[in-house]
């Protein structure tokens, strides 16, 4: 584990673009960096990312997409997180709450109420520490070719504001994950 010199905190800040390159310097450049391959999902590209920098090098990020939804009945919209990443020699620190937080400041000023997030079920526990809750509804997400198939990663949600409460109800999200 390469540990953080105690003089200077790590800061998460917005980044100008995320690219391939980004990411691999970052997890490496396996085929599977999140270890979601086998679900055979196709996902979204984000639109805002934030970063944590280690000297020169990219060691955590985040992304944000806002993205229509139903719940129930009710449509809306949320802000979905993913590509969520801290390097393996990085892990353990705290970065990614770092990174996850900074882009939730940010994504309280999208509009929407809630963030939306996929993640494989070890990565639950991570999430419910930085304040997200599972849902207990399965949800329908947009595939190519029109298809609609059910998430079959853990699906996590944390409100961006004040009272806002997210109903026990079936969710859809019109469009490819995030």
């Amino acid at each position: 584990m390469s540990d953080l010199p105690s003089s200077v905190a790590p800061t998460a800040v917005r980044l100008p673009r995320y690219t391939k390159t980004d990411q691999e310097e970052i997890l490496g450049d396996g085929a599977d960096p999140f270890g979601v391959a086998a679900t055979g999902l196709t996902w979204l590209p984000k639109e805002e990312h934030f970063g944590i920098r280690h000297g020169n090098r990219l060691v955590a990020h985040a992304g944000l997409l806002r993205l229509p939804v139903a719940i129930g009945n009710a449509e809306t919209e949320v802000v979905g997180v993913g590509g969520v990443a801290v390097a393996p020699d990085m892990q353990g620190q705290g970065l990614a709450r770092l990174v996850v937080t900074a882009a939730l400041d940010h994504a309280r000023a999208m509009g929407p109420q809630h963030a939306l997030l996929f993640c494989r079920p070890p990565l639950v526990p991570l999430y419910q520490r930085l304040g997200w809750h599972q849902l207990d509804k399965d949800v329908l997400v947009e595939q190519p070719a029109n298809r609609l198939v059910t998430m079959p990663l853990r699906t996590m949600v944390t409100p961006l504001h004040d009272n806002a409460h997210w109903p026990s109800e079936p969710v859809r999200l019109f469009s490819l994950p995030m």
